[in-house]
């Protein structure tokens, strides 16, 4: 892990949009999918999971979710609940109402809030089994009144098209209505698209490999989409009283997810640079997952040393990372000086898998320095806003002049024109 002065500093984390083999993959994918369907949905299935299904095998079933919690500890679907009803505490206090505001003379404007309809959500599978991304994709949406929460997650290789139990749990627990044993690029088509199997939606959110995120940049516009997410990252600014092995193994949870996350420690202390350094060797060693979290901290990973606290604010700034620790002796004194994080965990009990799994706040966090001006998932990205207008004659007679004034000046005649119509007309009419 090497050490580095601010200035020295820079953290290559270019945005990956793929190779052009990459994006011409994903969008024939996306094309065969628009084009032909469910026939093609399982040609790819077949090709690229070595599963053979049938539209009438592509849907979980009922039985198979209720088969699922017996495959479970019974530990498992108490932690599971726990964790979903803290989630769901939690956003909903994210819920926001439609307004009217009524004026003396007639005029009423406002905002109506709907929830979306139907939300796609999709579900790494494979080596990966994140039951926790299930929960904070599907909670935000549920509490936002979605009434369709559809999930899409890959069959299991080697030509069994079962799913991971512990994912089917989770979802039956967040209420997710609909689950289909499809995945890859075909499955971000069969939700932007529709098949004869699979209704479209209007959103999908969740994270995914390569062609997953290149299939979902191809369909945004046909329908929404939360973001391209790139590799996981966690930066953590301490000063000297912070421990070193907290702070260590902290960032060894963010370095063990794949070998391009990136962990950072930004500290004005030298001796706390060296002592993490120390505890990241021993600790790193201990992992099962050694090889992934050594390449990431190899490639990515950083000790900056500061001036002080207000130039590591800066640096940390900067950066926009998507986790962000406070490691110091008054944290809270520095929590308004951070502009750009996705998530700021204060305090060194305030670990960052807390966050992950169970304190509540989502866990889907804006990666690749987009905290500039991303948010992390919630009820909002589930919702659509209508704006409500309705003059009087009274409230058009006094404002139409300006109206007409300002369309005149665009050269929009047509808009002068259907404001003063109502003008020259008798009073009277449907309000």
């Amino acid at each position: 892990m090497k050490i580095v002065k601010a200035a020295e500093f820079a953290l290559d984390r270019k945005v990956e949009y793929g190779t052009p083999e990459q994006n011409a993959a994903a969008q024939a994918i996306v094309a065969g999918v628009k084009e032909r369907g469910d026939e093609a949905l399982l040609e790819y299935t077949k090709q690229f999971d070595g599963v053979e299904l049938t539209a009438d095998t592509l849907r979980v079933t009922e039985a198979e979710l209720q088969e699922a919690y017996t495959k479970v500890e019974p530990s498992f679907i108490e932690d599971i609940r726990a964790a979903a009803e803290r989630i769901r505490s939690y956003h909903e206090k994210q819920k926001r109402l439609s307004w009217m505001d009524v004026q003396p003379d007639g005029t009423t404007l406002g905002q109506i809030i709907r929830p979306l309809r139907r939300a796609g959500l999709y579900v790494p599978g494979g080596k990966a089994a994140y039951p926790s991304s299930v929960l904070m994709n599907a909670i935000p949406a549920k509490v936002a009144g979605v009434p369709e929460i559809v999930m899409v997650t890959p069959p299991a290789t080697a030509g069994v098209p079962g799913i991971n139990p512990y994912i089917l749990v989770a979802a039956a627990e967040a209420g997710v209505s609909e689950i289909y044993r499809v995945g890859g690029a075909q499955a971000v088509a069969a939700l932007a698209y529709g098949t004869a199997s699979i209704k479209p939606v209007d959103k999908i959110v969740g994270p995914g490999n390569i062609f997953v995120a290149l299939a979902k940049r191809e369909v945004y516009g046909v329908v929404d989409i939360d973001s391209i997410a790139g590799p996981s990252e966690i930066a953590v600014l301490a000063d000297n009283g912070a421990n070193p092995a907290y702070v260590a193994a902290d960032m060894l949870s963010q370095a063990e997810h794949d070998e391009m996350a990136a962990a950072i420690l930004v500290t004005p202390s030298a001796q706390l640079a060296e002592a993490v350094r120390a505890e990241l060797a021993r600790q790193v060693a201990e992992l099962p997952r050694r090889e992934i979290a050594e390449a990431s901290l190899a490639a990515h990973g950083a000790i900056v040393l500061v001036d002080d606290l207000q130039q590591g604010v800066q640096v940390i700034n900067a950066l926009a990372p998507e986790h962000l620790e406070l490691m110091m002796r008054d944290p809270d004194e520095w929590v308004g000086r951070i502009e750009n994080a996705g998530a700021i965990f204060v305090g060194e009990y305030s670990s960052e898998p807390v966050g992950d799994y169970f304190a509540g706040p989502n866990h889907v966090l804006p990666t690749n320095g987009t905290a500039r001006f991303s948010s992390p998932l919630s009820v909002d990205d589930f919702i659509k806003k209508s704006s409500l207008i309705r003059y009087s004659r009274q409230a058009l007679e006094r404002d139409a002049a300006r109206i007409a004034a300002l369309a005149r000046h665009e050269g929009l005649e047509g808009h002068a024109r259907a404001v003063e119509i109502r003008l020259s007309q008798t009073k009277g009419g449907t309000n």
